[in-house]
């Protein structure tokens, strides 16, 4: 019997996402969490395979789900079957099971950017000169469109929303990223220029921000894990919600102050022992997504400066 717990680290080292650097930040927080965990790294399409010898699977940056999806969901399937611990556990009602949260959320009438999926349903939507068509199933802008108002309302132009979302073409001042550990927030960061996403800078939220965020992670009811809450700041100053990362958010660490950095990283390994504390998992719901090209963030010519192409 080993002395320290084990665990499988899902990790693609080698995705090339855009203005983020997976490898970097998933070779950083595994020397960290070495320290008081055996761990072994492995890409996603290998977890199913693997994950019987450890005492739970992280996964991290592990690239959007469309690129493996017949490997996620034999995962998925095993860790339901065999109760293996998951972190984020495989319960998450964000993005991990798709993006109709977003739907349920406007229904709900919460502060999220309007969603709806049916051509019934778009007079619902606030007048727009511009409208984001995107799949449900979501990662890296991949099938994203933005349509005007004529092409969107006249059915001779709209292209099916069978698995498709729209929503309103929104002006925003930037975008803000909000990150949790369980339940407890670590810290903020923002893009000031709106066209150029991934160039962060850290954020000092006010009371009401965190509780705007805080809201989300409540929504979503996960116990254990780290969630990311992406907003925007609409031109009028509220904060509307554009996606809740809960399967494999990028951390943007390499831009994190270094106390923030390792008071996240602090944090993590100290939810992780909670997490090895608890009973393996019961089993969780198929949640197989059809496989589809998907979107995720606002993406380079696919919105203008100032505009919110809101998605993963």
């Amino acid at each position: 019997m080993r002395e320290r717990s084990g665990i499988l680290f899902v990790t693609d080292l080698a995705y090339p996402a855009q203005g983020r650097r997976y490898c970097d930040e998933d070779i950083f927080l595994t020397s960290r969490l070495r320290e008081e965990f055996d761990l072994a790294l492995c890409h996603p399409r290998d977890a199913a395979a693997l994950m019987d010898g450890f005492d739970a699977v992280v996964v991290r940056n592990s690239g959007p789900v469309l690129h493996y999806r017949e490997q996620f969901d034999a995962f998925r399937r095993r860790a339901a079957e065999r109760g293996t611990r998951v972190y984020n556990p495989l319960t998450g009602r964000g993005d991990m099971a798709g993006k109709d949260y977003l739907l349920e959320l406007t229904a709900a009438g919460h502060p999220v950017i309007p969603t709806v999926d049916r051509p019934a349903d778009l007079h619902l939507l606030p007048p727009a000169e511009r409208y984001v068509v995107k799949p449900k199933a979501g990662a890296d802008s991949i099938g994203l469109s933005v349509l005007d108002r004529a092409q969107l309302t006249d059915p001779s132009t709209r292209p099916s929303l069978d698995g498709m979302l729209v929503q309103p073409l929104i002006d925003f001042r930037y975008e803000v990223s909000f990150y949790f550990v369980d339940d407890a927030f670590q810290y903020a960061l923002h893009a000031p220029d709106p066209a150029r996403r991934w160039e962060l800078t850290p954020y000092r939220p006010t009371g009401p921000d965190l509780d705007f965020a805080r809201r989300f992670i409540d929504w979503n009811t996960l116990d254990h894990g780290i969630q990311r809450v992406d907003a925007c700041r609409t031109a009028t100053g509220e904060l509307l919600l554009v996606e809740l990362e809960d399967l494999n958010p990028y951390l943007s660490l390499d831009v994190v102050p270094q106390p923030q950095r390792d008071a996240f990283v602090a944090a993590t390994a100290a939810s992780l022992h909670r997490f090895l504390r608890t009973a393996p998992g019961p089993a969780v719901p198929d949640r197989t997504v059809p496989e589809r090209t998907v979107p995720e963030r606002t993406a380079p010519g696919h919105a203008a400066p100032g505009h919110a192409a809101p998605g993963e």
